[in-house]
């Protein structure tokens, strides 16, 4: 009760401030932008960072942002593979400041992230820990899944039970403690109960996916305990202002190894503060082939397609978009794991085959009525067998999974000299997914079923800014409806309601930030009345601080602490009956309390045109984790596991250095661990990453870049009571790309050569790991190109 009052005060204090402000002269800042050419550069994004203020170049490169309040401000340009230097600027009242912008291709570009406080930022400015990729990016790492794409990159890992159902782990945190959204709201899939559940996001289709750990999190949720993963659909999901003509973006990308063949295109025309987007792709792969030979049924495809328009005034803005996600993907050895049952179903059926037998051995002499009676008997015993054929017979299981969104958005500006703008998103998304047996012959049936429609909202009030503070606050909420039927629907039919307020308040002071940020969350489930679940809610507070001190030119050090709840999944407490996807047996716990946790995230960074360096530590303590405990009992073939609370600590280390030998040769290497401990064994959790590092060169003339890189995982011996150790490894490969930047055209080609030794290893993350190892050598060649 003392956090919540302490949070209503906190919000009404700042809200008070800020309508209470007198409103400041402001200036002006304008320039031009030129590519490394000379040529001016068209449409190229140009961001004052600490307002969040974005605008684009016109055709001759030129650009003006108005009503700049006086300070001194960051400004760089950027678009996908440029980049410019960050230039200070000092902005007097009624002044005009010209900063001209020369981009430059290099590997220090600046990323940019809108996930961590709802605006644009650079990520090196932001005060958590982001990682940002964009098109181009996600261009050269094209796979047909999340986890696929994101694996590799600093504190990701991805858990898998197969290809297409990866899923990024964030810090050691999975499931329900990563929150994956597109465009800032919840995708409402449901890729976080099992590890044979992927997400339906083609990383193709998408502008831009940020990674941001820390308390950031608690704007989206507060079960994000790891972190938020933030697909970003469209340039118009960054921007909320037209722009005239047309811009977008064509890529592919065709591999070996796994057959991979994809595409995608997207694009957007203006005119007048009219825009119409659409855009569609798709990626399919074959089953991967390792050193120890193909894995059959890990083929996959993905595909999409968006349509949306919008209107965009001076004051006002409103649009309308729609997605549909379509896919198939195979569950390796799933007949494997439904053996052992139907082998229990076939021994006890043999077993009253032989007493009948027996019965038959006795009598010499039958009755015509007796004859009957046994024919008949015989008949159904043989259609019982034909049945058991039919079941011996299965040959595959994949999941089969679509979905539709519609999202509406509305945004006023300028509603006063507290409130600079109000933003509201509207969102339903309708999920199924089938989990399909496949026979001899091709002969198919629905094994499990699963629908999941959530309806979302979220309000966000974006504060002017007046001196040193900013920030923003909201609402949100969503309702869920949850049904499973068939030989997995392992929870009752479930309704769920989602409420919070939150906020993020920052002062930012000539060489220092702070944050201060809290959200007041209630999670409501309603089993259906037949189910004989009880239901359950839970509310609770989560707040956070945060700082980011300059220490040097290019260096900053940032500290932050969270206090942050998190109620139990659906999964958690109703869940009952044998999972595939986690290969056990699961009995969930319809009486588990809330968890609460304590993180601290202290990272020390440097950049500058010839270094940038990066060296983040966390800890987290957390009160009653949530965990699948394996009772020692064999149901089903699997191993039987409640669904346990105990004390939990997380303790790990993420360190980053990329360094210019010469002009033309660059060094890069990165480490990341993470160590787990339960309070009552003692011992780790399940699915912890192992320490992993990557060392690699880059060779760059102009355009070119050619990069071979190693990455070595250290064995994880020390495990959980149901997993197997893991070996270490290493693993070699070469990346080489070409950028060719134009007016209004930007290309980008790459070819990649992936595990070249052909090395056998395995994912500690990876379910099957033990039956499945990780992909064999292979190559993999992208192009993309943006118009504008």
């Amino acid at each position: 009760m003392k956090r919540k009052v302490l949070f209503s005060a906190s919000l009404l204090f700042f809200m008070t401030f800020a309508f209470g402000a007198a409103a400041q002269d402001t200036g002006v800042i304008e320039g031009t932008v030129t590519l490394p050419t000379g040529d001016p550069a068209h449409r190229t994004s140009v961001l004052v960072a600490e307002l969040g203020r974005l605008v684009e170049t016109e055709d001759d490169g030129t650009y003006r942002i108005d009503q700049v309040p006086a300070g001194t401000y960051d400004v760089l340009a950027y678009q996908s593979m440029l980049s410019s230097d960050v230039l200070s600027v000092d902005v007097g009242a009624g002044e005009t400041r010209t900063v001209d912008v020369e981009l430059r291709i290099t590997p220090l570009r600046q990323e940019i992230t809108v996930t961590a406080r709802g605006r644009q930022e650079t990520t090196f400015q932001a005060v958590h820990a982001v990682t940002s990729l964009d098109s181009f990016d996600l261009a050269e790492v094209m796979a047909p899944s999340l986890g696929e794409v994101l694996d590799g990159q600093l504190g990701i890992a991805k858990r898998a039970f197969g290809v297409g159902s990866a899923r990024p782990v964030v810090r050691g945190f999975d499931g329900d403690r990563v929150l994956i959204m597109q465009d800032g709201v919840s995708i409402g899939s449901l890729g976080s109960q099992s590890a044979d559940h992927g997400e339906p996001i083609d990383p193709a289709s998408v502008e831009r996916i940020e990674v941001v750990k820390g308390p950031a999190t608690l704007l989206y949720g507060s079960n994000a305990i790891g972190g938020v993963v933030n697909a970003v659909s469209n340039h118009q999901g960054i921007h909320d202002q037209p722009h005239q003509g047309w811009r977008g973006q064509v890529s592919s990308a065709f591999g070996s190894a796994n057959a991979q063949a994809g595409g995608s295109f997207t694009a957007e025309y203006g005119t007048g503060p009219w825009m119409i987007w659409v855009g569609a792709g798709g990626q399919r792969t074959r089953d991967y082939t390792t050193p120890d030979g193909p894995v059959v049924n890990s083929k996959s495809r993905i595909s999409n397609g968006s349509i949306g328009f919008g209107w965009f005034g001076p004051s006002a803005y409103a649009s309308v978009d729609y997605k549909a996600n379509e896919g198939r993907s195979g569950i390796p050895f799933a007949t494997e794991f439904h053996a052992h049952h139907e082998e229990e179903g076939h021994d006890e059926e043999g077993e009253d085959h032989d007493e009948e037998g027996e019965d038959d051995d006795e009598g010499e002499d039958h009755e015509e009525g007796e004859e009957e009676e046994d024919h008949e008997e015989e008949e159904e015993d043989h259609e019982d067998e034909e049945g058991h054929e039919d079941e011996e017979e299965l040959e595959d299981v994949d999941i089969a999974m679509r979905r539709h969104n519609v999202r509406f958005t509305l945004g006023l500006r300028d509603l006063g000299s507290a409130i600079e703008e109000f933003e509201l998103a509207l969102n339903y998304s309708d999920w199924n997914h089938d989990e399909i047996e496949i026979f001899e012959g091709n002969e198919q049936a629905i094994g499990t079923t699963f629908e999941n429609q959530q309806f979302g909202y979220r309000g966000v009030f974006t504060q002017a800014r007046r001196g040193v503070l900013g920030g923003s606050f909201g609402f949100e909420g969503r309702s869920r409806d949850y049904m499973a039927a068939g030989e997995e629907a392992l929870s009752p039919p479930v309704d769920q309601d989602v409420f919070a307020v939150f906020m993020l308040q920052e002062i930012d002071a000539e060489r220092a930030r702070f944050q201060v940020g809290g959200r007041l969350e209630t999670t409501g489930y309603t089993p259906r009345a037949a189910s004989g679940f009880r239901e359950r809610r839970f509310t609770g507070f989560s707040g956070g601080v945060g700082a980011r001190f300059d220490l040097w030119d290019g260096g900053a050090f940032v500290a932050n602490y969270t206090n942050s709840y998190r109620a139990p999944a659906l999964e958690e407490l109703y869940n009952f009956g044998p999972h595939v996807g986690t290969l056990t047996f699961e009995i969930g716990d319809p009486n588990l309390r809330r968890e609460r946790s304590n993180g601290f995230d202290f990272s020390l960074r440097h950049q500058n045109e010839r270094v940038r360096a990066e060296a983040n530590f966390f800890y987290y303590d957390i009160d009653g984790f949530v965990y699948l405990a394996p009772t020692g009992v064999i149901e089903d073939g699997l191993a039987e596991a409640n669904f346990a609370q105990d004390d939990a600590r997380f303790v790990g280390s993420e360190l980053k250095l990329e360094l210019m030998a010469h002009p033309n040769l660059w060094f890069s290497g990165a480490v990341d661990m993470v160590d787990t401990q339960l309070a009552s064994t003692g011992g780790p959790l399940p699915r912890i990453p192992p320490l992993r590092g990557t060392i690699g060169l880059d060779f760059r003339y102009g355009g070119l870049s050619v990069g071979p890189e190693v990455v070595v995982a250290d064995a994880r011996d020390n495990v959980f009571s149901t997993e197997t150790p893991t070996a270490g490894y290493a693993v070699f490969g070469l990346n080489a790309s070409y950028t060719l930047p134009q007016q209004h055209f930007s290309h980008h080609f790459a070819v990649d050569f992936f595990n070249i030794g052909d090395r056998l290893y395995r994912n500690h993350l990876n379910l099957i790991k033990d039956l499945a190892p990780e992909i064999g050598r292979g190559v993999r060649f992208s192009y993309a190109v943006e118009f504008f």
